[in-house]
């Protein structure tokens, strides 16, 4: 005790209470060491659930919450600092960056949201769950409670505290479902475990209530909602405007129809400029590779014998299994029981905030579907491409520096400030040799710029040998290089990224400016 507070491990001095949920407290404490505020999260068995028979149980949960964290690393999920548990006999304490700012579920209370401005926030949770999927953890309770958005409106992910984590073993019993019920997917209530488009479901969820005002799962009985759930048949939207095609071609019931993350990204971007030039129609329908990622349960999701999207209408054969599941719910309520319910009140950290700014989440450039490189469309991804691209795109903003870029085999994305409005930027497209601005960018706070032409382009070809090298991704279908002027994994410095995507997902080296890898996150094998 210091000055009447308690303090943890002897530095973390406890100010005040930020939020409680199913899975524990988090306080606002301050860093005696390090003289700087952070959150701790603690968990103790009878606020998870009640059951103070299992400690073991719990204090696992905790400690698989700090690894899942520790493995991502992205400025979208939650930073964790340091974990204590020095002693066996008390719960641990997990120590992370203190997020001044509100949950989605707070801000969604005051209303619904402009479908912009919640495709920009849904563009900052892919790129969490694009972070974790590579490093091979499943989030598995996307909601808005567990979404955090910081003074400069960037979301963060965050509770963890159910993740699936490749290689460990699992905490659930056999035949239970751990999430919230409304925001699981389909194939999650049918035993499907592991499958990354399970997350992306529950974030087309988030997005549909944050802009249609209320949840379509949700029934006067929990038993009516597992119905719901499993049927998987999700109103048309009526209000999301140019979300509208990303939401129906995301929350259909069978995950192999659902876009891969690159191209919902893609979709997501255009739709916070869906009438801006130099943007490509979108297209009715499209080919998605279905995601079959191994995952901790040992579960991979089968390749589908239909590769196209359809409306979301089930199959004869689903129809037979939906009417069974139902039946067997209805009969059997027990299952109710199996499903680990958590409160939608979860709140990893809250606090006073003021509105939140437009500054774009995640990535900067839009993923547009994979684009066969020929004669007509050169690779951009070789030194004279990006420089081609970078001439063009200066002579557009009358200016040298840019926000995050992201080069593709076929054009372009990036961010430049606004000239003579240095507090706010424009996004630009290159393709075919022509720059152009294709819309509004946000606000510059928080953001860092970097001159594209500083950087030794020379080495790119040496990157992507080492990418094709380091990252397990044997016959990537689509590359692509994300330029970050200050990440912050690498000391805020310059960073460049080269990604390689496959039908199984992503991978990706970090580097500095000039040439040095910093760090690889590869498939696992």
């Amino acid at each position: 005790m210091i000055s009447g507070q308690t303090v943890v491990d002897g530095r973390f001095e406890l100010l005040e209470p930020l939020g409680s949920g199913g899975m524990g407290t988090v306080w606002r404490a301050y860093d005696l060491a390090l003289q700087r505020e952070v959150a701790l999260k603690e968990v103790r068995a009878a606020e998870a659930g009640g059951d103070t028979s299992l400690p073991d149980v719990q204090r696992e949960r905790v400690l698989r919450e700090a690894r899942a964290l520790a493995r991502i690393g992205h400025p979208n999920v939650v930073t964790v600092h340091h974990i204590v548990d020095s002693d066996a006999g008390a719960h641990p304490w997990i120590v992370m960056e203190l997020i001044r700012g509100r949950t989605l579920a707070e801000h969604l209370a005051e209303g619904p949201m402009d479908p912009a401005r919640a495709a920009q926030i849904g563009r900052g949770i892919l790129a969490a769950l694009r972070a974790a999927h590579v490093v091979g953890v499943l989030h598995r309770d996307i909601k808005p409670a567990n979404v955090l958005m910081r003074e400069d409106g960037t979301p963060v992910l965050t509770d963890f505290g159910i993740a699936a984590i490749n290689g460990l073993n699992g905490l659930t019993s056999t035949g239970s479902v751990v999430g919230s019920l409304d925001y699981v997917a389909p194939e999650r209530l049918g035993g499907q475990e592991g499958n990354p488009a399970s997350d992306l479901w529950s974030l087309g969820l988030v997005l549909y209530v944050a802009v249609e005002g209320y949840h379509p799962m949700r029934r006067d009985t929990t038993v009516a909602t597992l119905a719901a759930v499993l049927k998987g048949e999700v109103p048309p939207p009526q209000r999301c405007g140019p979300l509208t095609e990303a939401l129906q071609a995301l929350l259909v019931p069978d995950p192999s129809h659902r876009p891969p993350p690159e191209q919902l990204d893609w979709m997501l971007a255009q739709a916070t400029a869906p009438s801006a030039p130099g943007h490509p129609p979108m297209a009715r329908a499209y080919t998605y590779p279905p995601p079959a990622v191994p995952m901790p349960s040992g579960q991979i999701s089968p390749p589908s014998d239909r590769n196209h999207l359809d409306a979301g209408r089930p199959s004869q054969q689903r129809r037979r299994w939906i009417v069974v599941a139902i039946a067997a719910a209805a009969i059997a309520t027990a299952i109710v029981v199996a499903v680990s319910l958590r409160p939608d009140s979860t709140a990893d950290q809250a606090a006073p905030s003021r509105t939140p700014g437009t500054s774009q989440p995640g990535l900067s450039g839009a993923t547009p579907p994979a684009v066969p490189v020929t004669e007509e469309t050169p690779d951009l991804l070789t030194p004279d491409g990006i420089r081609d691209a970078i001439t063009a795109l200066e002579k557009v903003t009358g200016g040298q520096e840019f926000t995050e870029a992201t080069f593709y085999p076929a054009y372009a994305n990036v961010g430049a400030p606004v000239s003579g409005k240095p507090k706010i930027y424009d996004e630009y497209t290159y393709r075919n040799g022509v720059g152009s601005r294709s819309g509004a960018g946000g606000q510059m706070s928080g953001k860092s710029t970097v001159s594209l032409r500083s950087i030794d382009w020379d080495i790119l070809p040496t990157l992507m040998r080492a990418a094709e090298d380091q990252l397990n991704v044997p016959s990537p279908t689509l590359r692509y290089v994300i330029v970050d002027p200050a990440w912050t994994f690498n000391e805020e410095r310059p960073t460049i990224m080269v990604y390689l995507t496959d039908d199984y997902g992503a991978a990706y080296l970090a580097a500095d400016v000039d040439g040095t890898v910093v760090k690889t996150y590869p498939r696992e094998r």
